[in-house]
């Protein structure tokens, strides 16, 4: 969300954020209540002292009250939380059009798997109606659209915009983490770069990997809810202790150039992904994807053949891991593809850009007063 509000700034557009300062079970440590300017973004910062959860703050619903009335537009991320209907609440109350990003969180299997009962209520309750209200719904991936659709709700205007990526940073001389140099070293590595949590399918890769002799998987990233222990037993439980490095912390600049360089497959086993970020950033480096039908980014990694897309089954990823470890010439040739394919669509100027076009299609005539404010 940053790197678009950022982009859309650079590109001459007054860009606001308002958001709470939660930072996990802390606080992050920024000024409160006045903009800060995060690379040309004004960032507006507000406390949530009760249920945090949902980010709730008083303080923050009045700002957005006071404020909406000089904004030609809205733009709420995410559901089920509170901000982005306290967000629509505002900018119905004044007239001003506002869009919606679910980010990928109404998925009917995961309301099934997870918190089914609260999360049907608040459903119906608070993001149905904000959902409907809406002037335009932003999807990233035409996944993520027909899960949507499949609610039968009364939705406006549906765009499928995609996230951009970033290009990778400039070659770093900074000395490696020793649990990153260790995972590097070895065998062909199978790489999953992302939160770990069950969503991701992590379960279905390690189920896999006895029938793909002589492969490593190393899994980094945040763990939710200490899935990392739990797929540390799905590891054991499989036998294959020897072959997998679970790295269960945040991984960034040098460390995380080191594991895409040292993949040779990028694997997203989820069981749902609205789109796939880091399946993006591993085709921008030039790795082959091996995804499964669900993950949103999964129809262009079939479409241009930048990797392979499997069944969730653990021989189907296993005959995809070996395919495409067996045959290095056609994997660079696949990584190349999808390379190719994300520089020329996916640098976030463009994707500004299609973002700008739908703000203007929805964009209101303003009265002459506020116009002259």
């Amino acid at each position: 969300m940053h790197a678009l509000c950022r982009t859309l700034a650079e590109r001459g557009h007054d860009v606001q954020v308002f958001t709470t300062n939660v930072d996990g079970e802390a606080d992050s440590a920024v000024p409160l209540f006045r903009p800060v300017d995060v690379e040309g973004v004004q960032v507006t910062y507000f406390p949530s002292r009760t249920l945090r959860r949902l980010y709730w703050s008083p303080p923050l619903k009045k700002a957005l009250f006071s404020a909406a009335a000089g904004f030609d537009l809205v733009h709420l991320h995410s559901v089920f939380l509170w901000p982005p209907w306290a967000g629509a609440r505002a900018a119905r109350a004044h007239g001003v059009p506002y869009v919606v990003s679910p980010r990928g969180m109404l998925v009917p299997e995961l309301i099934r798997r997870k918190s089914r009962w609260v999360k049907n209520a608040w459903i119906a309750l608070i993001d149905r109606p904000m959902l409907e209200g809406a002037a335009a719904i932003h999807t990233t991936s035409a996944v993520e659209a027909q899960h949507l659709a499949g609610f039968g709700w009364s939705l406006p205007r549906v765009a499928t915009i995609p996230h951009g990526v970033d290009d990778p940073p400039p070659p770093s001389q900074a000395s490696l983490s020793p649990d990153i140099a260790s995972a590097v070293k070895g065998e062909p590595m199978v790489l999953a770069f992302g939160r770990i949590s069950w969503e991701k399918g992590l379960d279905r890769l390690i189920a896999a990997l006895p029938r793909v002799p002589g492969a490593r998987v190393v899994v980094a990233g945040d763990s939710a809810d200490d899935h990392a222990s739990f797929l540390a037993g799905e590891v054991s439980r499989q036998g294959v202790a020897d072959r997998v490095t679970i790295i269960a912390r945040h991984v960034s600049g040098a460390d995380k150039e080191a594991l895409f360089a040292a993949a040779q497959v990028y694997a997203m086993t989820s069981l749902s992904e609205n789109f796939g970020l880091a399946a993006f950033e591993a085709m921008r480096r030039g790795l082959p994807v091996l995804a499964t039908p669900d993950v949103g980014m999964s129809e262009i990694v079939r479409h241009i053949s930048a990797g392979l897309v499997v069944d969730p089954s653990p021989e189907s990823i296993a005959q995809g891991l070996n395919m495409l470890l067996s045959d290095p010439t056609a994997s660079r040739a696949m990584g190349a593809a999808g390379q190719a394919h994300v520089v020329a669509n996916y640098g976030w100027g463009a994707v500004a850009e299609r973002m700008e076009d739908l703000y203007r299609s929805l964009r209101t005539p303003a009265p002459a007063a506020r116009r002259a404010a």
